[in-house]
């Protein structure tokens, strides 16, 4: 027999099965468009966490208060209040690499204009604020550094403000109550979407920090503060800067921990696409037990198709097949099965991604290489599954099988 030959036979025998063929390849086709799927939203995720980061700003830092403890237990980060204004100012006037510093407070209030309410969340900052974000206004302005010194009755508000307060229309001059504190706005921010935790970041509004610690929130230690370097190759120094500063700040000893932690924006985004590129790779290998799956249902199939062609398989070998001839035959007609079954898993993959992807707002980024990875993973799979069925056909004793019915 021919070696040609062999992938025209095995295709013949699957033609004449072919539901069975088209059940047989189902398996594969589900757990390759798994995986496809799980990729390609995982890694919209990751794409999209690292546009939401950019978002925050350029060459920003951030730095939260410690933990503290209650009753000997610790509830946690940022729980602590060792950060002050009097730090924020101390950071932006004796470290070069910094720009602006802003501290902040946050509560969440509700907001009244008129007859109607919104409950929504109160950031106080300095005026530098949206410069460090990189949160440009639509209308208005942003309060100065005269109204943060004079704790002015002043607000920025978010989109979400203007659709629930004002349906739309433009507030600048309206005037707005907290808490029976009347603010009055003075801008609207642009319009920013979701945050990295799932917020609408457009639900807010912005007042002077001193006008919250001082009439909204009822603090007195700031929850955050954002910190602008320089430039990307100032981050380092600037972070160890920063540290070195506050630890003199708060008095801390040589052998004392910081009790406050200090990050940069590029470590946000790689714990953020770390956890998504774990979940989307954990996804991928449960999605990945599905062929498997499939593979076994390959061999069944197989074990089935060599049992039925007995008769045909010893008819082979007493003409003159060898024993590799039929072993191949049999391991090319799984591998055909598999192969099909992945490029049908690729065609799946790529529709339900979409379709899950427009349906739940994410992006969707479809990887070469996973395809690749899947179309090969399906082969492996069929020659893996395929060789014993391929084997015990090979193996058969041409007078045994001509004598079978």
């Amino acid at each position: 027999m021919k070696w040609s030959a062999v992938p025209y036979s095995a295709i013949r025998a699957m033609r004449r099965n072919t539901m069975r063929t088209i059940l047989t390849t189902l398996g594969i086709i589900i757990g390759v468009a798994a995986v496809i799927t799980m990729v390609g939203l995982g890694q919209g995720a990751s794409a999209e966490v690292e546009e939401q980061v950019n978002r925050l700003g350029q060459n920003v830092v951030l730095v939260f208060p410690g933990e503290r403890s209650l009753g000997g237990v610790s509830i946690g980060g940022g729980s602590a209040n060792t950060l002050t204004v009097e730090d924020a100012r101390a950071l932006q006037e004796e470290i070069p690499e910094v720009i602006a510093a802003s501290p902040e407070v946050r509560s969440q209030r509700v907001v009244v204009y008129g007859n109607q309410n919104w409950h929504t969340r109160i950031y106080g900052q300095s005026a530098d604020y949206l410069q460090i974000r990189q949160w440009p206004i639509e209308s208005g302005e942003m309060f100065t550094d005269e109204d943060v010194e004079r704790a002015s009755l002043v607000a920025v508000v978010g989109q979400t403000i203007v659709e629930e307060l004002f349906e739309g229309a433009d507030p600048i001059g309206e005037t707005i109550r907290v808490r029976g504190l009347p603010l009055t706005i003075i801008g609207v921010l642009e319009r920013k979407g979701m945050s990295l935790m799932g917020s609408v970041q457009d639900d807010i509004v912005i007042v002077p920090y001193t006008t919250a610690f001082q009439r909204i929130s009822g603090r007195s230690h700031a929850m955050v503060i954002n910190i602008q370097v320089y430039d990307q190759q100032s981050m380092e120094i600037a972070q160890q800067k920063i540290t070195d500063l506050l630890r003199e700040r708060h008095r801390l000893a040589p052998d004392q921990e910081n009790d406050f932690t200090v990050q940069t924006q590029e470590e946000v985004a790689q714990a953020a696409t770390e956890t998504s590129r774990v979940m989307t790779w954990l996804l991928a290998s449960i999605a990945g037990i599905s062929l498997f799956v499939g593979g076994i249902g390959i061999m069944n199939v197989m074990l089935v198709s060599v049992t039925e062609r007995t008769r045909e398989v010893g008819l082979r070998l007493a003409v003159g097949a060898r024993e590799p001839d039929v072993l191949l035959q049999f391991l090319i007609e799984s591998i055909i099965l598999c192969l099909l079954g992945g490029i049908g898993g690729i065609l799946l993959g790529i529709f339900a991604t979409e379709i899950i992807a427009s349906y739940a707002g994410w992006p969707a980024l479809f990887s070469t290489e996973a395809m690749v990875i899947a179309v090969t993973v399906s082969a492996a799979v069929g020659l893996f599954f395929g060789f014993y069925p391929a084997w015990k056909a090979s193996r058969l004793d041409p007078i045994v099988a001509l004598r079978r019915e």
